[in-house]
C-alpha cells in the first residue's frame, strides 16, 4: 500500500534555481540561504520517497491567464523544464508515474476535486526549484531525480483563488487517495511558495517576519486556524504573492491531525521574498 511519509515545504523563488545553475550558492549573499537547506537534504535522503507530490503554481508556462484551473493534477510519463524567458533550467527530466496520476485524478474526482488532468506538460520554477532544494547536492545539482512525481498544480494568479480551507480539503482528499493506492510506495508530498513577498505595485519588496513565524508555528500547532484566514488578509499580511501559503496547505492536509517539525529554516530575504521551509513527518 502507499503511504505518505513525511512532507517539505518551501519557497520556490525562481532566483534560488539561477543560483545553483551558475554556481552561486556559496557566494556571500546565498551562502546562508543555502546552507540552511542542508538539514532538509538529509531528511529527504533519509526518507527516500518513491514517489513525490509537487504542489505549486505555474507562472505562464503551461498556464496563462485566459484558462486558468482552479486544480490540476500532472499525468504524463516525463516531465521537463520550461523556457521562463532565460532558457530551460539545464536539469534532467523529471520521470512520472501516470498509473499513479490517474488513480490520484480519479479519486480526486471522485471526492468532487474536478481537477484539470495534464497528459503533457512542461514544469517551471515553481516546481523545479523545489525539486533542487530537496534531492540536489549540497549546492542543488542534481544528476538524476531519485524519485518519481506527481505535479499538483493550485491556481495563485489569477481571481478567484481557491480558498484556504479548499487547500486543505484538497490535501485530505489526497491523503486518502495515496492510501487507496494498491501498490507499495513512499510518497513524499511538497507544498511550495511564499512566504511573505510582493514584486509589484506600491507595496514591492514588502516582506513580514512576524506573520510568517505565526504562519510556521500554527502550520504544526493549530492548521485550522490557518484555514480560517481570508485570502485578503493573506495577502494584506503576506504581500500579494503571500498567498501561495495556501499550496503548504495542501500538504498539511495530507498529513495527521498531529504532525512532528523535523527541521525548519527561515531567511530573510531571498531576492525580494521571505524564504522558508519546514521538513514535517506524522506524529
Amino acid at each position: 500500500m502507499a503511504e505518505i511519509i513525511g512532507a517539505v515545504t518551501t519557497s520556490h523563488v525562481p532566483s534560488i534555481g539561477i543560483a545553483i545553475d551558475q554556481g552561486l550558492t556559496q557566494d556571500a549573499y546565498w551562502k546562508p540561504l543555502f546552507d540552511g537547506y542542508l538539514p532538509a537534504k538529509e531528511f529527504v535522503r533519509k526518507l527516500a520517497p518513491d514517489v513525490t507530490i509537487v504542489v505549486y503554481n505555474d507562472h505562464g508556462l503551461e498556464v496563462f491567464l485566459d484558462r486558468v484551473p482552479t486544480f490540476g493534477v500532472g499525468a504524463a510519463a516525463e516531465y521537463r523544464s520550461g523556457d521562463e524567458g532565460w532558457g530551460p533550467r539545464p536539469i534532467p527530466s523529471f520521470e512520472g508515474d501516470p498509473d499513479f496520476s490517474w488513480h490520484l485524478i480519479e479519486h480526486l474526482v471522485a471526492q468532487e476535486f474536478d481537477v484539470t488532468m495534464f497528459q503533457e506538460m512542461g514544469v517551471d520554477h515553481g516546481f523545479s526549484v523545489p525539486m533542487s532544494i530537496a534531492f540536489g547536492g549540497p549546492a542543488g545539482e542534481v544528476e538524476a531525480w531519485p524519485t518519481k512525481v506527481i505535479p499538483v498544480t493550485v491556481n495563485t494568479i489569477q481571481f478567484p483563488l481557491p480558498q484556504p480551507g479548499r487547500c486543505f480539503k484538497l490535501g485530505q482528499a489526497i491523503r486518502k487517495a495515496v492510501d487507496a493506492y494498491p501498490k507499495d510506495a513512499r510518497v513524499l508530498i511538497m507544498g511550495t511558495g511564499g512566504m511573505s513577498h510582493q514584486l509589484q505595485g506600491e507595496r514591492a519588496g514588502f516582506m513580514k517576519p512576524p506573520f510568517d513565524r505565526m504562519f510556521l508555528k500554527n502550520f504544526v500547532d493549530d492548521p485550522i486556524a490557518l484555514t480560517n484566514i481570508p485570502l485578503g488578509e493573506y495577502m494584506r499580511e503576506a504581500g500579494h504573492e503571500g498567498a501561495e501559503l495556501i499550496m503548504w496547505l495542501v500538504a498539511r492536509g495530507a498529513l495527521n491531525a498531529n504532525v512532528r517539525e523535523v527541521y525548519q529554516h527561515y531567511h530573510v530575504s531571498a531576492s525580494l521574498t521571505a524564504a522558508g521551509l519546514g521538513c514535517y513527518v506524522n506524529a
